[in-house]
């Protein structure tokens, strides 16, 4: 049995993350993905080397590569049944680890984590707010419920797994050169890209 650092981890690595994956496994989601992923790179530049913090069975990973068809791209998943799915895509780099256990390697252009910090332990958010940077050579993109202050909020009747708080207002303020490019909002009653009800950031390094 692999051991974990944190309940969430081995919460994400078994049953609940199998069955999160049966729930959302749904091909229609990528189009919404596409049309989030154009406004965020539609502020970048230069962008040829893409990694994800925790990327599920590859929903947004689809979407960018219709997008940016000739990018490098990888993924950190730590469920095993994800994994599998992500190993159909092509030329995709896949970690099958917890964030927690990721050792940066090389640094990429852009580096994102969509719906993931929210479900992490509060006490150590900090830890992967620094795996984040240090993966980065350019640009941080976060995509998660925000909340001006911390809260945590009850998920799927399962308390401690849901956090919300400004994820993005915490890494500018640790790092001084990281600098805010744009931000946006992905609204579930969208006409035609119905999206999560998450804000997005999208952080350059500027040092």
């Amino acid at each position: 049995m692999t051991h974990f650092s944190t309940e969430q981890e081995a919460f994400w690595a078994g049953e609940f993350g199998d069955a999160y994956i049966n729930r959302n496994d749904n091909m229609s989601l990528v189009q919404s993905n596409i049309y989030f992923f154009s406004k965020v790179f539609a502020r970048t530049l230069g962008v040829k080397s893409i990694i994800e913090f925790g990327s599920n069975v590859g929903l947004n990973i689809r979407a960018i590569k219709t997008l940016l068809s000739e990018v490098e791209l990888s993924s950190i998943e730590i469920n095993k049944k994800a994994v599998e799915r992500l190993g159909q895509i092509e030329a995709l780099k896949v970690y099958h680890q917890s964030i927690l256990d990721f050792s940066p390697d090389y640094q990429r252009d852009f580096v994102f984590i969509k719906g993931v910090l929210i479900h992490m332990d509060p006490d150590i958010l900090s830890d992967v707010y620094g795996l984040l940077y240090e993966t980065s050579r350019r640009y941080i993109c976060l995509a998660e419920y925000y909340n001006p202050t911390p809260v945590e909020v009850s998920y799927r009747g399962h308390a401690e797994r849901l956090f919300k708080r400004d994820f993005a207002g915490e890494m500018l303020d640790r790092y001084p050169d990281l600098e805010l490019v744009d931000y946006g909002f992905g609204y579930h009653r969208d006409n035609n890209f119905p999206h999560g009800d998450m804000t997005w950031f999208l952080m350059e390094k500027r040092g």
